[in-house]
């Protein structure tokens, strides 16, 4: 079976194949396009995430279950109740870039098309809302118009914003591949963080935080400076004047000391451009997430259009989209400020979709954008809201104020997988959706590539799909007839038909030529390029080629940009900026990458990523626990120490949330100040201070099971296997802690005790390790897949049981932290082969494995080769 990764926005074909043990093995599809065989640790580990634990698998009501016909005609019958005393105005859908473009289609219809109203965002708006309008601004269409071969004929790539190598891992082990293939091909890497993306870098410009449209800025005016313009382009450009008028005071010098950086670096970077025939820029949520994303995405583009380095092989702007279909979402008009197939709210489009949809109801105007929506419902004027397949308890910035909102609402309606996340804890009522592996359809992926999503297991529990779920409620409605559908296939249909609806050429997102798939065809659907009609039957690779755009005189235009840097900024209060961002081997809040084991050893707790001159000032050492705080929450992670961060700049991710740490939700911190044009958070520049976490003692705690809840100070959840690993930190005395937690009078125990708060209990039922507990005044060091280890299998010597004691084994060194996630390979094993005679990643691949596979661990490996190298000079 052949279906697509439901991760970032690479769109990974994969294959799917049954185990004789009922499970399933996920490989790479060598066949797909986008991806050509490869797979990142996440898509790899795919086949871990299909079984039902935690899984919502019937509908509630106010917590109790009901039939599924109780809980469609209660969502129809609140939300109608509200419609008719408050308005259609007081009810809104927040969706998401997880869903497919089928129950997207079906959302929007419902509330734009039925319900009548604009109020349907999606979490997309979050990352790459500023995209779609730098899009809309300079070519008059959201058209993002490169694609991934273009990696293979490009001499120049910039990365601006993106950790790609952890991000988009796939995307970036292209690049990989094209620079091994063609060595002379220049790579710029654009952060503030020395990324793991920076091992492939040519030149790295750690630039002040927020400054990057002085950057392009300056890039500008140095072409029109240094005969770098392409004339032929001049006809089909629109605002040059104005444009370079707001580039002129921006000079080599100008742009170094506004971005914080020397002038040879931004010399040399904007040499290399002009030298460069061909020009692709990769931009993500470094620029996106911006109070001025909309003008910094511009930015990049202006550069483009002047050079003419667009609609030609190797060349373009290229925004790396976040989420697995936030392109299919914006295509059926998920975003509150479109209609559907990028149709905007004018009144001809109105009445075309009207007519379409054979609806009076049509919203004549846009909806709430996601961080609005949710300060709506706060203000008691939303009343229902619809979240599917979403956490914005957790995602959405000033996090504090929206689980006030969720709190206060009179009706939460939460579509969903996970029985519990942050958000289901406000729900009124829960629908089990189908998850990957269970739901049937397409998604569009960065490159503007349609594929599909295939069902190769039967539903969990009562799951259902969305599109169903959402047709089912029209139903109750009286909107029956318009959403009388019995197959995906028949929404996707209808989604293509509306697409060349009228279009003749005026909309560049049309699929027409895929209106009349039978279902089998649907079915069978191999990935393509979107636009797809009369004039491209097969897709279209690049767009742009023959310099038409679609403003209504057929021109791209050039904005004129006036750099601004972030809304907050640093003092003495708050003298640090903090950054959020992805890590390699999570997604989003982790209801899917965290159940999977090998994913949560890589970076197993939440941390801070301090520079160590910074930790110094602060008296924060590496491990300490720290408190970061900025104006509008705070929160308790670990300290990491690296020189990679910017001095004057922390690193939080954004992953972690209620079901897996005490106070780590980064976006609790984020204030929500918003681009004005596209309404994107600015998630990235957020001033904090920090200190020391102070405590008792702290300790690790394994059990058997995954469903005890700790109480305590603080606490971080990491999954083993066979067990459950708490890492602990607290107050008083720690076995009287133990003892609070749990019932210790069935167990058989194993003490030891020494100065201080050490402390070391093992709780044994015949033979088996059922709980481990090690504390002391710092955090024990441990030897954790070793003790993880012990829960799956017998423990019988008295020399097993000592070692386990003392919590390291008796006859062997440390794994140490794992490294490469697709192998389990740990540091400590690394580190002895290296000293033993493998010094490149090649060899150490070879020994080890570590490497091999997605390749996203290899800029670690050469950090440990080059550690190693260091310490053993001359050798």
């Amino acid at each position: 079976m052949n279906s697509t990764c439901p991760y970032c926005g690479v769109g990974c074909g994969v294959k799917v194949m049954p185990k004789p043990s009922g499970a399933y093995q996920v490989a790479g599809d060598a066949q797909h396009p986008s991806s050509l065989g490869r797979l990142c640790v996440k898509g790899a580990a795919l086949g871990e995430t299909l079984g039902h634990q935690g899984r919502l698998l019937h509908p509630q009501v106010n917590g109790q279950r009901v039939s599924w016909d109780e809980a469609l005609q209660q969502v129809a019958s609140d939300l109608q109740q509200i419609i008719n005393k408050h308005g259609a105005q007081a009810v809104a859908f927040y969706a998401s870039g997880q869903l497919l473009t089928e129950d997207y289609y079906a959302a929007n219809k419902l509330m734009k098309g039925f319900i009548g109203v604009g109020n349907i965002d999606t979490n997309s708006r979050l990352c790459m809302a500023s995209a779609v309008v730098g899009y809309k601004r300079a070519f008059g269409a959201d058209a993002m118009p490169c694609c991934y071969d273009d990696f293979a004929h490009c001499g120049l790539v910039i990365l601006v914003g993106s950790n790609a190598a952890w991000a988009h891992p796939v995307a970036y082990q292209r690049l990989v591949q094209a620079k091994k293939q063609r060595p002379d091909m220049q790579v710029v890497v654009i952060d503030p963080r020395r990324t793991a993306t920076c091992d492939l870098a040519d030149l790295h410009l750690p630039l002040r935080p927020g400054s990057d449209a002085a950057l392009f800025n300056g890039l500008l005016h140095w072409l029109s400076q240094h005969q770098a313009i392409d004339h032929s382009m001049l006809p089909q450009l629109d605002g040059v004047e104005a444009a370079l008028a707001a580039a002129q005071p921006w000079s080599s010098q100008a742009v170094a000391d506004f971005c914080q950086l020397e002038r040879a670096q931004v010399e040399d970077f904007y040499q290399r451009v002009v030298a460069s025939d061909t020009l692709l820029t990769l931009y993500c949520m470094g620029i996106n997430q911006s109070s001025s994303g909309s003008d910094k995405c511009n930015a990049i583009i202006n550069v483009h259009l002047l050079s003419g380095k667009i609609g030609r092989a190797g060349c373009g702007p290229f925004s790396l989209t976040g989420q697995p279909n936030a392109m299919g979402g914006r295509e059926v008009g998920g975003l509150a400020n479109q209609l559907a197939a990028h149709m905007d709210f004018t009144p001809e489009n109105i009445d075309r979709m009207q007519r379409f949809w054979h609806s009076e109801q049509v919203a004549r105007q846009p909806g709430l954008k996601a961080v609005e929506l949710f300060q709506a419902i706060e203000r008691g004027d939303v009343k229902a809201v619809w979240i599917m397949g979403t956490n914005p308890a957790v995602s959405l910035p000033d996090g504090h104020r929206v689980v006030a909102a969720l709190a206060r609402c009179e009706k939460v309606i939460v579509s969903e997988v996970s029985q519990h996340t942050d958000t289901t804890a406000y729900a009124d009522i829960l629908l089990p959706a189908q998850g990957w592996g269970e739901k049937n359809g397409t998604v569009t992926n960065s490159e503007r590539r349609i594929s599909r999503q295939r069902s190769f297991v039967a539903a969990a529990g009562e799951a259902q799909p969305d599109w169903w779920i959402i047709a089912e409620v029209a139903k109750r409605m009286g909107f029956a007839a318009a959403f009388n559908w019995q197959h995906p296939a028949e929404i996707f249909r209808e989604h293509a038909a509306l697409s060349g609806f009228e279009n003749q050429g005026r909309r560049a997102f049309d699929i027409s030529g895929l209106a009349q798939l039978t279902n089998a065809q649907w079915d069978a659907l191999q990935p393509l390029q979107w636009p797809v009609n009369a004039q491209y039957p097969q897709g279209c690779a690049r767009l742009f080629s023959e310099r038409k755009f679609f403003h209504a005189n057929g021109k791209a235009r050039l904005l004129a940009i006036t750099p601004r840097l972030p809304v907050a900024q640093v003092s003495a209060g708050w003298p640090l900026m903090m950054n959020t961002g992805r890590i390699r081997d999570q997604w989003h809040t982790m209801t899917r990458t965290g159940s999977v084991p090998r994913l949560m050893q890589h970076l197993s707790e939440p941390f801070v990523e301090i520079h160590p001159q910074d930790a110094q000032q602060h008296q924060i050492g590496e491990g300490d626990l720290v408190r970061v705080q900025s104006a509008s929450g705070w929160l308790v992670v670990r300290a990491q120490l690296s020189a990679g961060q910017q001095r004057g700049t922390v690193f939080v991710p954004m992953h972690w949330t209620r079901q897996f740490a005490a106070q780590a939700n980064a976006d609790m911190l984020v204030a929500p100040h918003l681009c004005p044009e596209s309404g994107q958070p600015e998630s990235k520049q957020t001033p904090v201070r920090l200190r020391r976490w102070h405590c008792d003692w702290q300790g690790e705690l394994f059990i058997c099971d995954s469903v005890t809840k700790i109480r305590a100070g603080w606490w971080a959840r990491i999954p083993y296997p066979a067990a459950t690993r708490y890492t602990l930190a607290a107050d008083g005395d720690p076995q009287q802690w133990l003892a609070q937690q749990f019932d210790l009078s069935t167990l058989t125990l194993q003490f030891a005790a020494g100065q201080g708060m050490f402390r070391r209990v093992l709780g044994w039922q015949a033979d088996k390790l059922v709980l481990a507990f090690y504390a002391d005044g710092m955090r024990p060091v441990l030897d954790d897949a070793f003790i993880a280890a012990a829960f799956s299998q017998p423990v019988q010597t008295a020399q097993q049981r000592h070692a386990l004691l003392a919590g390291r084994a008796a006859q062997a060194d440390a794994k140490g932290r794992t490294v490469c996630s697709c192998f389990g390979v740990g540091e400590q094993q690394i580190i002895a082969a290296i000293t033993s005679g493998c010094p490149t990643p090649e060899a150490l691949g070879k020994k080890l494995q570590c490497g091999t596979h997605c390749g996203s661990c290899i800029p670690e490996l050469k950090q440990l080769i080059t550690r190693a190298e260091i310490a053993q000079p001359g050798e």
